[in-house]
């Protein structure tokens, strides 16, 4: 006789801190997963009521209390439905990341995680103390097996529930969105089941959180390590599954699904990441200073995509070194995102920075020092706009320009979010035909035109920078890669080309250390992932 089991897997928004909308979240979604889909279980994300990483709010006893609040509130509102929640376990054996399966105004099982990352940007060590024991409840006289996130990584604990009669395993993630990310989990969980030869219901969450984006991706893989239905990416969704048990073999409905290309994926990263920042934080919108280059271009793009025209403002800034190509390519952008901009020009402030400090120029040929003071009039103004308006400021550098110290502090740097913080300009150029696919918004002139700053008479970026193909690879082998200087030229690289690139990445950190947060797409990317030190005598040129 076959044995049903329908599980909702809750693809949710979270944000971290905030414990009451996340709690009518949970309700909101059990309550729905109950009534319209009828399902038995329905399991939420890794630490879903604290959203993730909620970082040293762990450290305070009043946050705690207030998550156990919460868990009595959720277990007093939703009955008629188990309901896997994830949450901080506080115990007098330690602080565990943990996660409980609540039906009918009980606890009836608890499950802490028992692998901690700490790696790239996880440092859950810092806060928690490993479980011990595996977990597996009756579920409908259905044996399941619970793990969470970074357990599914490891053979042991999926080995361990199926040795004690698990014959389905769910797993509530936490699991941000990097390159290549989806596919590293498909062949985790296609390893697994090999293992064990039991289907994996892989539950994640979805949104942006600081320089974290979550994608989602939740999905039901069958025994044989096979997606038979996906939850999508980006988007939030509540997935229903129905599992038919028979015997010891459980079989799950196949529903079509489509896997985006990665290019896709990491545009709606952008969109996703600078939504919920300006979201979470309540910003009621965006300032952008665009030059008529191809990185304004393609973060205006994303803002709008992101927040709507009507909460966007572009704002072009020349200078006596701008050219008319520029302003052109400045409205251009603007007017097709039907976005408000205005145009300011910065010769009046720079003149007035040139005669403070006349005295100092005359003693030296124009160079770096009137190139800075352009990009810091810009930066005033921008952040003068963002007071009045109390609107955040978005900046435009790219992940090219970031690595090498192509950029000016106080200046192109002043702002509150880098859209493009992890992306380099080789990206940028794909990104913007990608963007062009959807509907043509970016001229084709702002994507042909030679990359310049504009702060001196006919400059282009390769009078100080190798060319954008060269220097992204150059810098990927040695950031990505971690490869030595020797190693990256034994690659066919110019040997003073590579000294040069290593050498700025190296003079840099203290720059990249005052940058904006920003959406993260690397598994090096620069903050949490890459902890170099500012102050260093280490040196490889």
């Amino acid at each position: 006789m076959n044995t049903s089991l329908k599980i909702a897997l809750a693809q949710c928004n979270l944000t971290v801190g905030d414990i009451q909308k996340n709690l009518n979240i949970h309700i909101t979604a059990a309550k729905k997963a109950r009534d319209e889909l009828k399902a038995d279980l329905i399991v939420f994300p890794e630490l879903s009521l604290t959203g993730y990483p909620p970082e040293d709010l762990l450290f305070r006893q009043h946050f705690i209390d207030l998550i156990n609040q919460a868990l009595i509130t959720l277990k007093n509102s939703v009955t008629e439905i188990y309901c896997l929640v994830g949450h901080p376990l506080k115990t007098s054996d330690g602080l565990f990341n943990a996660c409980s399966l609540i039906y009918n105004g009980e606890i009836i099982a608890q499950y802490a995680k028992r692998h901690l990352p700490n790696y790239e940007v996880f440092d859950e060590y810092r806060y928690f103390t490993p479980g011990k024991k595996p977990c597996v409840v009756n579920i409908k006289n259905i044996p399941v097996g619970i793990i969470i996130c970074e357990d599914l990584w490891q053979m042991e604990p999926i080995i361990q529930s199926v040795e004690q009669g698990a014959q389905c395993i769910i797993v509530p993630n936490a699991s941000p969105f990097e390159i290549d990310k989806h596919k590293r989990r498909i062949r985790i969980i296609k390893e697994q089941t090999a293992q064990t030869n039991v289907p994996i219901l892989y539950c994640n969450c979805v949104g942006g959180q600081d320089d974290f984006v979550f994608d989602g991706g939740s999905m039901a893989v069958d025994s044989t390590g096979e997606i038979r239905q996906f939850a999508g990416f980006f988007n939030e969704n509540i997935l229903c599954v129905d599992l038919t048990v028979s015997k010891n073999n459980i079989q799950i409905a196949h529903e079509p699904f489509f896997i985006p290309e990665e290019i896709e994926c990491i545009y709606q990263a952008l969109v996703t990441g600078t939504r919920d920042y300006i979201e979470k934080n309540h910003f009621p919108g965006v300032i952008i200073g665009v030059s008529g280059g191809i990185d304004s271009a393609l973060t205006l793009a994303v803002a709008v995509d992101a927040l709507g025209a009507e909460r966007v403002h572009a704002v072009f800034m020349p200078s006596r070194f701008s050219s008319q190509l520029s302003m052109e390519e400045a409205i251009s952008i603007a007017e097709n995102l039907n976005v408000s901009y205005e145009m300011i020009s910065i010769e009046e402030p720079f003149n007035s920075f040139l005669n403070v400090l006349k005295p100092r120029l005359e003693e030296q040929e124009p160079g770096i020092l009137e190139q800075n003071i352009q990009s810091r009039c810009r930066g005033v103004i921008l952040m003068a706009i963002s007071n009045q308006t109390k609107s955040l400021v978005l900046t435009t550098g790219n992940r090219s320009e970031l690595a090498v110290g192509y950029a000016t502090l106080y200046g192109d740097m002043a702002g509150g979010f880098a859209v493009l913080k992890d992306i380099s300009k080789t990206m940028v150029y794909h990104l913007a035909h990608y963007r062009n696919q959807l509907n043509h918004v970016i001229p084709a002139r702002t994507i042909s035109r030679e990359p310049t700053a504009e702060l001196c008479e006919n400059q282009k970026d390769t009078d100080t920078l190798p060319p954008y193909n060269i220097l992204d690879k150059i810098i990927a082998h040695y950031i990505d890669e971690e490869l030595s200087v020797e190693d990256i030229i034994a690659k066919g690289f110019n040997r003073t080309t590579v000294q040069n690139v290593i050498r700025s990445i190296q003079l840099n950190e203290y720059k990249r250390r005052q940058y904006a947060v920003g959406v993260r797409i690397h598994a090096r990317a620069f903050g949490k992932d890459r902890r170099y030190p500012i102050t260093s005598g280490y040196k490889e040129t």
